[in-house]
């Protein structure tokens, strides 16, 4: 599993962004977004109890996540068409990234992916603003992360 310190491996998925015709998909790099802190959020799936209640807290709390200059990003296996539905169904504002194909590929490397289940982790990864590790935590399944901590881990950091 990655840790604290680690480089985070660069990534370039669609996401649940449009593309220039309107269709979601829209590629998104973590280079992207070098410069600023960055929350990956990886989840099992979209649309389950958890992850739609835990989603949307990070909606409710985006403005906090704002105000420390981060960026959150979504990160599970579900295809960019329906991170696109399940945004919309939530009204969620930050992109939604499709870990689809190879199925994990990405959470597989942070060593998130739960290979008896074909899905991600519940996990939390903190990047700074060079692209190293800050906060490292794997939630569990049926637990729901604690934004008021991860607040905490991004506020301690340049």
């Amino acid at each position: 599993m990655i840790a604290v310190g680690d480089a985070v491996p660069e990534f370039e998925l669609p996401s649940s962004l449009p593309t220039s015709s309107g269709k979601p998909g829209r590629p998104l790099k973590l280079s992207d977004l070098r410069g600023k802190k960055v929350v990956l959020a990886f989840y099992p799936l979209d649309f389950s109890p958890v992850c739609s209640g835990e989603l949307s807290c990070f909606r409710d709390d985006l403005s906090q996540f704002q105000g420390v200059d981060t960026e959150v990003v979504g990160v599970s296996v579900d295809s960019a068409w329906c991170h696109a539905a399940f945004a919309e169904k939530l009204g969620l504002s930050f992109p939604l990234v499709a870990d689809f194909q190879p199925r994990g590929g990405f959470a597989r490397q942070l060593g998130f992916f739960e290979e008896d289940k074909g899905f991600t982790s519940r996990a939390t990864v903190v990047v700074d603003r060079d692209g190293k590790a800050a906060y490292v935590k794997n939630h569990g399944l049926g637990t729901p992360r604690d934004n008021a901590e991860i607040l905490a881990a991004l506020s301690a950091l340049r």
